[in-house]
């Protein structure tokens, strides 16, 4: 569309081509995510505890409303992946029952492969691994010992995912494209909103992704993406008008 009809605040157009449009929801809350380990793809589990369950519930209801009475710039979700953990599954099964969506799995959106850091928490690393771990966060290139990813690693891997999607932009013109909701994890997820802004490593972990939290980023044919939201928690944005 062109400018003068683009919502107050989105990024500079003056084109009419349709993005596809990516609600990427972090799976709610594990065992893990209270211990601060570092909970990776090297495994399949934790499932969600008690209050996961709880904020995979809020996160559907949140998805629900995008398109409706929440960012009604934004399509209505058609379709929905997640990654193959137990955890995104899990969240991902609500979504799927709330919007009647068939959910489907997508290694690529999976959480960063922590190799023998799986499990441990940043002091624990620190004292095995002695200054390996705050370069992985900010260099980008550093592997975890054991076959882990680098930030670069995920980066790549998500991008491949993306380009997929952005693909299947419907091109007709005149008419909106698609929405896709993902279900993801905190690294992964930093790395596409990284990707889409064209953003170093360094600046990621500067982005905060909380347990059932939602992102949006909007990508274009041609690359020049947008992000829409950062983050935005699934509780809190009270009753459907």
């Amino acid at each position: 569309m062109i400018e003068s009809l683009r919502p107050s605040g989105a990024a500079a157009r003056f084109d009419d081509l349709p993005p596809v449009t990516v609600l990427l929801v972090r799976h709610g809350q594990t065992a893990m995510t209270l211990s601060h380990g570092y909970s990776g793809s090297g495994e399949p589990g934790p499932p969600l505890d008690e209050t996961g369950l709880a904020q995979a519930a809020a996160a559907a209801d949140l998805v629900q409303r995008v398109g409706d009475d929440l960012w009604g710039d934004i399509e209505r979700p058609d379709e929905l992946i997640a990654s193959p953990m137990v955890r995104t599954q899990q969240t991902g099964a609500v979504i799927a029952d709330r919007l009647g969506l068939t959910l489907r799995t997508d290694a690529t959106f999976q959480e960063a492969d922590f190799g023998a850091w799986q499990g441990l928490t940043g002091a624990q690393i620190e004292e095995r691994w002695p200054g390996q771990l705050e370069p992985w966060h900010s260099e980008g290139t550093l592997r975890p010992a054991g076959g882990g990813e680098s930030l670069v690693d995920v980066a790549e891997r998500v991008r491949a995912g993306m380009d997929r999607l952005r693909a299947g932009t419907p091109g007709r013109a005149g008419t909106p494209g698609r929405a896709v909701v993902v279900v993801s994890h905190a690294v992964a997820i930093r790395a596409m909103l990284g990707v889409a802004l064209g953003a170093a490593p360094l600046s990621w972990s500067r982005l905060r992704v909380a347990p059932a939290s939602l992102s949006i980023v909007r990508l274009f044919p041609d690359h020049r993406d947008e992000v829409a939201v950062v983050g935005a928690p699934s509780e809190g944005w009270g009753e459907r008008r």
